[in-house]
């Protein structure tokens, strides 16, 4: 097989108590063309190091963002890698094209429910709905934009169901980091999950 290099950028400022990430990263340490990026354990002060951020970027084919969904947005540490790594001139603008051609997915646990993100729901919105900036980022850095991974109800999940979800997350790394998967295919989905539950 040939391996498509795919970065997990991975921000959780709570690791120790993460119980559904932990599962998740787990599996991802095992699945060759894969590198695991952890932000909190790099940057624990936010003194990020721009140039080798974006040198890490240019060397992979496919961008995920894995977190935890925190009051509907990305945890701190990662709206600041954006802001300093994602700059006009590179990512966007005049001579900005260092990430064009590349896919990029967020991979986002969340304590609510599937129905609270809906216009019906607690929450009154959908998850695609309020990825709406980060989906327009991407257009703007000219990347392929894939659904989001959600994994919802984490606060209830039982260790079986853990285990379940780690497995499809696994089965998924495997799958964009196959050369001979074209991953537009996936585009029309809400949620990238129901992809790999079919099997």
């Amino acid at each position: 097989m040939i391996v498509r290099k795919v970065l997990v950028v991975f921000t959780h400022p709570a690791l120790e108590k993460s119980r559904v990430n932990r599962a998740l990263i787990e599996r991802a340490a095992a699945i060759d063309g894969v590198t695991f990026h952890d932000l909190y354990e790099l940057y624990p002060e936010m003194d990020i190091d721009v140039k080798a951020e974006q040198e890490m970027l240019r060397e992979h084919d496919v961008i995920l963002f894995q977190y935890p969904f925190f009051l509907f947005s990305v945890p701190a540490l990662l709206k600041e890698w954006m802001d300093l790594v994602l700059v006009h001139g590179w990512a966007f603008g005049r001579n900005g094209n260092a990430l064009k051609g590349k896919w990029v997915c967020h991979v986002i646990t969340t304590g609510g429910s599937k129905a609270s993100y809906s216009k019906e729901g607690y929450n009154r919105f959908t998850m695609r709905e309020l990825l709406a900036p980060f989906e327009q980022t991407a257009s703007l850095c000219g990347m392929h934009y894939l659904p989001p991974y959600v994994i919802h109800g984490t606060n209830v999940m039982t260790k079986e169901g853990i285990e379940e979800h780690a497995k499809h997350y696994q089965a998924m790394l495997r799958l964009l980091a196959d050369q001979a998967f074209d991953p537009d295919g996936l585009g029309g989905m809400d949620n990238l999950i129901d992809q790999f539950r079919k099997g």
